[in-house]
């Protein structure tokens, strides 16, 4: 790596050789090491996992780079990069593709400038649009940042059930009480296909396109220990189910979906309380509400709950591209899209949508 001597520390003699940053693409069998690392790094997270590489590349067939930043034989940073592709919304290199999360997670400044100039580096090669990082704070001086887009919610649970349901605004508490008078039911036995068709049914209304269910066997496969299937029924009819991820003491909802005959009984708040539950008894202390976009719905329903945003910091590197990107349904460009997709018939929408949400990263 022609850089590294002037990001690593020496810069002569043989402790150069050897005390100095060098970048290199991970191997199959670093896969222990790196995760090692992420498990450790406090900037890392659930979308840093060594696992999302194969994830992405057996569901989607894209290319990845994930890079590893080491010293001595120890790691110092990882990077994990994926490579997506669309004749709509251009070419990008994003960490982490196809998740809420990732950037650069590193310990020393030397990993960090080496893998972002990496990236770069990369994003040139192949001729991307942009370089995209999807760190929760920007920590690159001389990268771009986008803010006030994406927000994500956050709140310490408590181990006593009646604290956890006394931090919920009082409005919101009442849904939750009725909930869980409706006679509902939560089922965390439940096969892929029932989870995976509310939530086709669930983007489909929303105007998005579904990603392929492979995509979520990969990510059970790969996960096992850190995901959960869950469904809220109601008199043996599914209305409400999720996947969610496990990740150091925090829980995470992440793919929710739902018919409209969940509304009248409240079978999302169902969902979400109960979940609160299991995940206190399995030692989970944070409750990780996920992203949302800034004016949404569902940013609102978060804020219901009582969890105050807190900014996301994307940064970007322009290649190709002369101004930041905007692939966001809000955007006045794709709302005609949103629109018609609605429109779709649900077979049609989950036999298409796959082609097209795998070009979104």
């Amino acid at each position: 790596m022609p850089n590294n001597a002037r990001a690593g520390a020496p810069a002569d003699g043989a402790a150069a050789a050897t005390d100095r940053v060098e970048v290199r693409e991970a191997l199959a069998e670093d896969g222990g090491r790196w995760d090692a690392f992420v498990a450790a790094c406090p900037e890392a997270t659930f979308f840093h996992r060594f696992g999302w590489s194969r994830v992405v590349s057996e569901a989607h067939g894209h290319r990845t780079w994930f890079l590893l930043a080491e010293r001595n034989g120890s790691v110092e940073g990882v990077l994990p990069l994926v490579l997506v592709t669309s004749p709509i919304f251009g070419k990008a290199l994003i960490s982490t593709g196809f998740t809420v999360g990732g950037g650069i997670a590193a310990t020393g400044e030397a990993a960090r400038a080496l893998l972002a100039e990496r990236a770069v580096e990369i994003g040139r090669e192949v001729g991307v649009d942009y370089v995209e990082l999807r760190s929760e704070q920007a920590e690159l001086e001389d990268w771009l940042v986008k803010d006030g887009t994406y927000v994500v919610s956050r709140r310490v649970l408590s181990e006593d059930e009646d604290e956890n349901l006394k931090a919920i605004p009082r409005k919101k508490r009442a849904d939750v009480r009725k909930a869980i008078k409706s006679d509902l039911t939560v089922d965390t036995d439940v096969s892929l296909e029932e989870v995976y068709a509310l939530y086709a049914e669930s983007q489909r209304n929303h105007g998005t396109p579904v990603f392929s269910r492979r995509f979520m066997e990969a990510i059970l496969r790969e996960f096992p220990e850190e995901t959960e299937l869950s469904l809220v029924r109601k008199d043996g009819e599914g209305l409400a189910s999720l996947l969610s991820f496990y990740f150091r003491d925090q829980v995470m909802p992440y793919y929710a979906g739902a018919t409209p005959a969940a509304r009248p009984h409240h079978a999302f708040d169902y969902l979400y309380w109960t979940l609160m539950q299991r995940a206190v008894a399995r030692g989970a202390r944070v409750f990780d509400f996920g992203r949302s976009k800034v004016g949404t719905g569902s940013c609102d329903y978060k804020k219901f709950w009582g969890f105050e945003p807190e900014p996301l910091s994307y940064q970007y590197h322009l290649v190709k591209a002369r101004e930041l990107p905007d692939v966001n349904p809000l955007n006045p460009k794709y709302r005609l899209m949103v629109k018609a997709w609605q429109q779709l018939p649900l077979a049609l929408s989950r036999r298409v949508g796959p082609l097209v949400a795998r070009q979104l990263g």
